[in-house]
């Protein structure tokens, strides 16, 4: 008797999958950004762009329009995906050298300076903030490519 060999999904999949869903708890009317940050197999903290908790929800309390912008366009209240994710891993003692960050847009520079400095070797990313932002250069993966971090733009799995 010859069985089918089953499909098991690769694990990149699997966190980018889980990125993308946690990019759906997001209360930013601008853009919703998952992340994960695992340890080969294993899943140290998750993430998603928005306010600290405990002060705002910007479409509850902004409306449409969202929370106030900062002098460069960017939401003035939030932390970012990656930021939220890498927070949470250190407050409770989560040790992130070494890890790969899988987040569903590609860091922006002030991510990526926390990124190298806590010594993240991986970052794999869906979309490219400098697409979204219609600039010229995805400015923190370059930062992050010119130090030696692993950056690659997400492929799913064959």
């Amino acid at each position: 008797m010859i069985t089918e060999k089953k499909i098991r999904p690769d694990f990149d999949d699997i966190f980018m999958e889980l990125a993308i869903n946690l990019a759906r708890r997001s209360h930013c009317v601008k853009a919703q950004v998952g992340a994960v940050l695992a340890n080969e197999t294993r899943i140290i903290s998750i993430g998603y762009n928005g306010p600290p908790g405990g002060t705002h929800n910007c479409d509850e309390d902004f409306g449409n329009e969202g929370c106030p912008r900062d002098s460069k366009g960017s939401c003035s209240l939030a932390l970012h995906a990656e930021q939220n994710a890498i927070l949470y891993a250190a407050k409770n003692g989560a040790k992130v050298e070494g890890a790969t960050l899988y987040v569903t847009l590609s860091p922006c520079i002030a991510c990526a300076r926390v990124i190298y400095t806590m010594k993240i070797k991986k970052v794999i990313f869906l979309n490219s903030y400098a697409e979204y932002k219609k600039i010229g250069i995805d400015e923190g993966v370059e930062f992050l490519k010119s130090f030696g971090v692993d950056v690659a733009r997400y492929e799913k799995a064959k």
